[in-house]
């Protein structure tokens, strides 16, 4: 009976060990597995038709290119940061087209002051009056604060164009963005050209631009940094509708950017 009971003991210890060591190694396999995670993809809002020009508009800040007489304003009337101006002291509107070279923008602000303090275009670059445009080649949205996901160019009164590297430096992108502006009293008539590039860009490289085509979508913003001679600015208008109370998105989130679509 003593032998027996022994027996049964060992049986019991033995069968632990095994489903001890079976559970162990399916804990283990769970570990070890990868998990994919998908991004969220960004949901399109504002979309907007973007007409193609057949005549490129020449970047000379006037209004007489015939393209610009075919397409229609935008306005510019999201407040971002600081309290909604009053209209006497700011309005903006924009225009769009395209080439397969590139985007081309009519921008019509109405603005008393320009100012310009900071003489040095990398230094607090946003505190002084400029436009902002945002674009995101692939209309993927997500973070792109230090990375090339998309850009958020900065251009100034004497036409530097700034953004973020993935350095976290300031660094002029002249060659991706040309501009002229003409202002006639307290109107300022800016017109661009922007070279667009995707996530594949890297700084100091040879970069291939995107060529544009027809029903492409693209994520794209424009907003004006309004200061009338205050150490920081003190209006920020965007042109699309940022939920939340933290506005400032442009900068970080191509979430919050609206969606071009190019047609002919």
């Amino acid at each position: 009976m003593k032998k027996l009971t022994i027996i049964l003991v060992l049986a019991f210890i033995i069968g632990c060990k095994k489903e001890g060591n079976s559970n162990s190694g399916k804990v283990i396999a769970d570990v070890n597995k990868k998990t994919t995670l998908k991004k969220q993809e960004k949901k399109d809002h504002q979309i907007r038709q973007i007409k193609k020009a057949e005549i490129a508009p020449n970047v000379d800040g006037n209004m007489d290119d015939p393209i610009w007489n075919e397409t229609k304003w935008y306005p510019m009337d999201q407040n971002w940061i600081g309290e909604f101006p009053d209209f006497k002291d700011f309005l903006g509107r924009y225009k769009m087209t395209w080439t397969p070279e590139a985007l081309y923008i009519l921008v019509e602000i109405k603005d008393d002051i320009l100012y310009d303090q900071h003489k040095d275009p990398l230094k607090l670059w946003w505190d002084d009056d400029c436009v902002e445009i945002f674009i995101d080649a692939d209309n993927s949205g997500g973070e792109h604060q230090y990375n090339n996901n998309a850009f958020a160019y900065h251009i100034a009164l004497d036409g530097n164009v700034v953004d973020l590297d993935s350095q976290k430096k300031p660094v002029l992108y002249n060659n991706h963005v040309t501009t002229k502006r003409i202002t006639d009293g307290d109107v300022t008539v800016w017109e661009f050209e922007l070279i667009v590039y995707d996530d594949t860009y890297e700084e100091g490289k040879t970069n291939d631009p995107v060529v544009l085509s027809k029903d492409q979508k693209l994520g794209f913003a424009i907003a004006y940094n309004d200061n009338d001679s205050s150490k920081e600015r003190e209006n920020f208008m965007g042109s699309v509708f940022v939920p939340g109370q933290d506005k400032n998105q442009g900068w970080i989130n191509a979430d919050i950017f609206g969606t071009i679509v190019l047609v002919e």
